[in-house]
């Protein structure tokens, strides 16, 4: 190869000696001539390998079925290795061309060495760029930080690239430039800090499964609750319910608390814990007439029946004496209102049978006795939970006054003055 080059751009000089031009006009006549032969031959070589290249990995793309060659005619990986050809040819031929003028020969050289440097680390990017979007594809790795791991292996050969054009370029041995890099490394640390504690964290998320790729997470310092919508080296981005996007920083999710729902959306259930203020005045002893009216709703007119009878014989057995109510055992508005609920949950079809389910009350406040529903309802998506959890809580705030039972409702202050 070196030979045929070499009789390519070393007959014209021998040819304008014979005919009579001085040494000097033939060196750059010959000069001229060369590097516009050199220029066209590249050119051709380039146009040529561009036109195979291209074409082949076209053809071999339709016929296999693996998406992985589609995406590197995507990434337009063979274009680029069409380019690096004809440089290889440039590189070679530059000795030959510029034997008489030294300087140059260094200078070009240089140049052409450095820039095919940077066709191969771009090649490689286009390549890792393609098996980044196959990754993508497959299911296994979708929800997989794949962006941040390409970018960490990125950024060290791009950190070997640089060393070797520094060393091309100011003639360094590649050893001794690594010598100089390893006395600046706290600086180099300093600049890339962000990068480095990025990189550890991409790690940390990938092998702890802390995050990933559709995950609905909420993180109350960056204001993000919405779903994650890509995951790098430095930034996971989250695509807020509002179609606002929040950039939090991947070492953050290491450092700092966040919530992950990925769990609740597993799981067979959403929860709906939620409660309502019973004014304290309200609640009081039923008394018989009272139970007999309570008795026509049907959900709890056996448990009525059934409690009304071990409390009437716990009673008789103790001997008390009902002339009051406080004595003994008793049904109060508020217990049985309970127990009314835990029934309608139960009864319910949008809830869960299987899990928890119950209505409890709470520590009582100045405001009034919280009394909660805690159930899980079958469907998780946001607008059906809504509108399970809301259907709910109508039918317990119209079902308080059958109980002669009150809701409390804070007293707005302008209407008092």
């Amino acid at each position: 190869m070196y030979k045929f080059i070499e009789k390519i751009f070393t007959f014209l000089y021998p040819i304008l000696r014979k005919i009579g031009f001085g040494s000097s006009f033939s060196s750059y006549l010959s000069l001229i001539i060369n590097i516009a032969l050199l220029c066209a031959i590249a050119y051709g070589i380039y146009i040529l390998f561009r036109l195979i290249l291209v074409t082949l990995m076209i053809v071999v793309a339709k016929r296999t079925k693996t998406k992985f060659d589609d995406l590197l005619v995507t990434n337009k990986t063979a274009k680029y290795i069409a380019h690096l050809i004809p440089l290889l040819f440039i590189y070679k031929s530059v000795p030959i061309i510029l034997d008489r003028f030294e300087y140059w020969e260094g200078v070009f050289g240089k140049l052409v060495g450095i820039y095919i440097v940077m066709l191969v680390l771009w090649i490689i990017r286009t390549i890792f760029n393609a098996l980044r979007d196959y990754l993508k594809l497959k299911p296994r790795y979708s929800d997989k930080p794949i962006d941040s791991f390409i970018q960490v292996i990125m950024i060290v050969l791009w950190m070997v690239g640089i060393t070797v054009i520094i060393s091309k370029l100011f003639d360094i041995d590649q050893k001794e430039l690594l010598t100089i890099l390893g006395a600046v490394s706290a600086v180099i640390i300093l600049i890339f800090r962000d990068t480095i504690l990025g990189f550890v964290s991409s790690v940390q998320v990938s092998i702890n499964d802390m995050v990933r790729i559709g995950d609905w997470i909420t993180m109350d310092k960056f204001g993000a609750d919405g779903v994650v919508i890509e995951i790098n080296l430095a930034t996971v981005k989250v695509r807020n319910f509002d179609n606002t996007t929040t950039t939090i920083p991947t070492y953050s999710l290491s450092s700092d608390s966040f919530q992950n729902w990925r769990g609740m959306l597993n799981s067979d259930g959403r929860r709906i814990k939620r409660h309502i203020l019973i004014k304290t005045s309200s609640i009081r002893f039923l008394e018989e007439a009272e139970l007999n009216e309570l008795k026509k709703i049907q959900l709890i007119s056996d448990y009525i029946d059934t409690r009304k009878l071990e409390i009437d014989t716990f009673n008789s057995s103790n001997k008390i004496d009902k002339s009051l109510a406080i004595n003994g055992r008793n049904l109060t508005n508020l217990g049985l209102f309970r127990k009314y609920i835990t029934q309608y949950l139960h009864h319910y079809p949008g809830l869960n049978k299987d899990m928890l389910m119950l209505c409890r009350q709470l520590q009582s406040t100045s405001h009034g006795v919280p009394l909660e529903v805690y159930a899980f309802s079958h469907d998780k998506r946001f607008e059906n939970y809504e509108y399970i959890m809301s259907d709910i809580f109508d039918h317990i705030i119209a079902s308080v006054k059958y109980f002669d039972l009150e809701i409390f409702e804070g007293i707005n202050e302008s209407t008092t003055n």
